[in-house]
């Protein structure tokens, strides 16, 4: 533990704090956290708005891009989804789009600038919570001189060496209840329900919702899937006296020798879009089986709402471990979930590295006894 005297004598009087890359539930209860343990540590937190471009592009933030954040500003807002800061994933300075000479954007490094603006706000350290694109921009800026602590925070779970991000749980929990609604209107027409989860390239999201939901299939991108197998998965049921069925989807699955759905083409300082695998399944399983089939996609649904309980003390934990960080001289790392409490792990170590579903464990193994199928 970290005491206000070791937090005072630290070095450092202002952090600065950001939200980058997609938004997720409990991003607020991080928020809350970090300013309510920096105030009792007599430091100043200053929010930064829309991620990194409350540095690089001040003027397009609606609101002061900068400004001290106190004890009123995150009263009662624990509970709240979304993030008071705002967030963008089009503001990685790392790769920052920038107008040309022929007005075409291209991707400048701008990550020497952040340093440059950090220290010119007299910001002594930074605290950045996001997904795996912001911790590898934090590392980059800890390359650069500045104190930095990540934050994990993504839906999709799949930041390596923690064992949980927040947000998930509050996916997995609404998707569970979106499978719930869907089996019953399945059941009455005898249809088939095609349901595509958010993720990316880890199937994190659509395992867990999908066992939760008691769905029959679920294809995800660690196991590469044959469409026939599914269709043949679903004939056995309907021969079973069972006429309906729910298959769940991650948005990154890909058919076996196939490539993943993308949806609009490659923009200047954005990862490539994922989606519309749920649709290209409907069809084909229509065609295979006979059966009317239809598509939900649950999409940025996925992202919105109040955080689950879960969620609320995980984000809290994260933002109060970030501040005891810094207070005790560590820089460079993130903090993570583990077993027993929360741990220190270097940026190095998470920059660039994704966390996928192992096929081999326990989960994907219970999908199996379950009798869902997997698509292989």
């Amino acid at each position: 533990m970290v005491d206000r005297h070791n937090g005072r004598n630290s070095g450092i009087g202002r952090i600065g704090l950001l939200t980058g890359g997609g938004d997720a539930p409990g991003l607020n209860a991080v928020i809350r956290s970090v300013v309510l343990a920096s105030e009792r540590l007599g430091w100043e937190c200053h929010g930064i708005r829309d991620g990194f471009n409350g540095l690089l592009a001040p003027g397009e933030c609606a609101g002061e891009p900068v400004w001290r954040l106190s004890a009123a500003d995150v009263h009662a807002i624990g509970h709240l989804g979304g993030t008071i800061l705002g967030s963008t994933n089009r503001g990685n300075p790392l790769r920052y789009p920038t107008p040309g000479p022929d007005g075409a954007l291209v991707e400048l490094d701008r990550s020497g600038e952040v340093v440059e603006r950090c220290r010119a706000r007299g910001v002594d350290a930074l605290v950045i919570v996001g997904g795996d694109g912001s911790m590898g921009i934090a590392q980059a800026l800890h390359a650069r001189g500045l104190r930095v602590v990540g934050v994990p925070k993504t839906i999709d779970n799949d930041l390596a060496h923690t064992f949980s991000t927040f947000g998930f749980d509050t996916a997995v929990g609404f998707a569970t209840e979106c499978i719930d609604r869907l089996h019953t209107t399945a059941h009455s027409q005898h249809r088939v329900m095609v349901v595509e989860v958010m993720g990316r390239y880890a199937g994190w999201i659509a395992l867990h919702a999908g066992i939760a939901g008691g769905a029959h299939a679920i294809l995800i991108p660690e196991i590469p899937y044959e469409v026939g197998k599914v269709a043949q998965a679903i004939a056995q049921r309907d021969a079973s006296g069972h006429r309906h069925s729910v298959v769940v989807v991650a948005e990154g699955a890909c058919a076996r020798g196939g490539e993943r759905q993308l949806r609009a083409g490659a923009v200047a300082g954005r990862a490539e879009r994922l989606g519309g695998i749920g649709a290209r399944l409907e069809g084909e399983l229509a065609a295979l089986t006979g059966k009317e089939c239809r598509t939900v996609v649950l999409g940025h649904l996925l992202r919105g709402g109040s955080p689950s309980a879960f969620d609320r003390v995980c984000a809290s934990r994260f933002g109060a471990a970030a501040v005891r960080a810094l207070a005790a001289g560590h820089a460079g790392v993130m903090v993570a979930l583990g077993w027993q409490a929360i741990e220190l792990v270097p940026l190095d170590q998470v920059a660039g590295r994704t966390k996928e579903v192992p096929v081999d464990g326990d989960t994907v193994a219970t999908a199996r006894e379950l009798g869902i199928s997997l698509g292989d």
